[in-house]
């Protein structure tokens, strides 16, 4: 399958930014690179709240397949980390590069 690129915008609860990232860097990051996912940055908007992040696949699978391997997985299961604690809402998209 081709490579794909999601380009994703989280707005964050307010007072849970910081614990967002930490809970993201430590639990979610090393799950989705364990299933073959890359992570090609991540950055903070403080001023909107917001958590911004590109996550890639490419691999045998597409990367919808992928993903739901990744919210099905024991591991991810064991997180006990459900996202609607934390985030108000998500924009994900599927960009290509270019440059």
């Amino acid at each position: 399958m081709a490579r794909t690129t999601q380009l994703r915008t989280y707005t964050v609860r307010e007072g849970l930014l910081d614990e967002w990232v930490r809970r993201w860097r430590a639990d979610i990051v090393p799950l989705r690179l364990d299933l073959g996912f890359e992570i090609g940055g991540a950055w903070v908007d403080r001023e909107r709240n917001q958590f911004v992040w590109l996550v890639s696949y490419d691999g045998p699978e597409t990367f919808a397949e992928r993903n739901a391997l990744y919210w099905s997985s024991p591991a991810r299961k064991a997180m006990s980390l459900d996202p609607d604690e934390y985030l108000l809402s998500t924009d994900d998209r599927t960009v290509e590069e270019h440059y």
